[in-house]
């Protein structure tokens, strides 16, 4: 009976220090970001902020776009969710695949509807809050050139007058790649959906020898550039912002540019769901928050209030109204959704 006596008291300890370390395990909330730069926003702006505010610590993971919805679909379908949420395109957001995976956010978003103003009609919706909207766009080393910088995708294709190495991405979202090939080779913006593949790749075809970076990252974009692999390539504006505020030479033309976004999923079943909800609530119900990130990173957030909050510059660098009116592509994400799996086997086929 001693013996016995003793062992509970043991086991109610060791019971208390478990009930601890899962409660301490729970004051935290995994995200994917892509790393570099952009991580970097979001930790000095948003992650540092919000543990500072609530506690819980904000643990991030680097990793590829493609890798971020590769490992969340093996990780529900396995039942083993270590991550909570990450950043998906406004595109793959809305196929099906993402709603098999992802939480649905439709009761959580409520609050954030109709009586918030500040907030873009589609802030928070049932596949994932907006983190924000940027460009994919073609940037250039302007001091490379002698006649004049190139402001389309047609004068990227012309290596005569704008000489030098290309750069494009490669990744299993090839819609963008092959869309610029399109627009070079005359297609009209009004026209460009659906994409005739075999026209972009034969276009493709004429470019191919000066590709000298297939970037799959966005940091492997920014290096290229420093390194001085590429004059012109197809990037994301965020991160040739990122080479400007380094105070490098490059520019960009709004003129060949495409309009993207991200949201941000949770994972279902993800083990730090109620952190993951905080997080995103932070971000949207925090406009300088949401401004000094797009400050850094040159995107526009959901809040019109974090808008006015950016410095004059950020905003004068901003898509207007006229830029998306005559220039800027806003893709068909039905079309590119339904047709995925077909860009992506005659992608590979092409690229290899």
């Amino acid at each position: 009976m001693k013996r016995r006596t003793k062992i509970k008291p043991l086991l109610a300890a060791c019971l208390m220090l478990a009930g601890a370390g899962a409660a301490q395990a729970e004051e935290q909330v995994i995200i994917a970001t892509t790393g570099g730069a952009y991580d970097a926003a979001l930790r000095k702006f948003w992650f540092e902020p919000f543990t500072e505010k609530t506690g819980i610590k904000v643990v991030s993971v680097a990793a590829t776009n493609a890798e971020m919805r590769a490992k969340a679909a093996a990780m529900v379908k396995t039942g083993n969710v270590t991550w909570d949420l990450y950043p998906d395109g406004e595109i793959q957001a809305s196929a099906e695949a993402h709603r098999l995976t992802s939480e649905d956010l439709t009761e959580f978003c409520k609050s954030f509807q109709g009586g918030r103003p500040d907030l873009v009609e589609d802030a928070c919706v049932s596949a994932g809050a907006r983190l924000f909207s940027t460009a994919t766009l073609m940037a250039y080393d302007p001091t490379g050139f002698k006649d004049g910088n190139p402001l389309s995708w047609a004068d990227m294709w012309n290596q005569t007058k704008f000489p030098g190495g290309r750069s494009f991405p490669n990744f299993d979202d090839p819609w963008r790649v092959m869309a610029a090939a399109l627009l070079a080779d005359g297609v009209a913006r009004e026209k460009l959906f659906p994409l005739d593949v075999d026209r972009a790749l034969k276009k493709l075809d004429e470019i191919r020898p000066a590709i000298s970076l297939w970037w799959k990252t966005g940091d492997q974009s920014v290096q290229g550039f420093r390194n001085g692999d590429y004059s012109i390539g197809q990037i994301w504006l965020t991160r040739a912002n990122t080479l400007k505020a380094e105070g490098r030479q490059i520019a960009w033309s709004k003129q060949a540019s495409f309009l993207v976004g991200d949201r941000l999923t949770i994972i279902k079943d993800a083990p730090n769901r109620g952190n993951a909800l905080k997080l995103i609530g932070y971000w949207l119900d925090h406009p300088e928050v949401q401004a000094g990130v797009c400050d850094e990173l040159l995107c526009t957030p959901p809040s019109r209030k974090a808008i006015d909050l950016m410095s004059p510059a950020a905003r004068a660098a901003l898509p207007s109204d006229e830029d998306i009116r005559d220039y800027i592509v806003i893709p068909d994400a039905k079309w590119i959704n339904d047709n995925a799996a077909m860009m992506l086997e005659r992608w590979n086929a092409w690229i290899r």
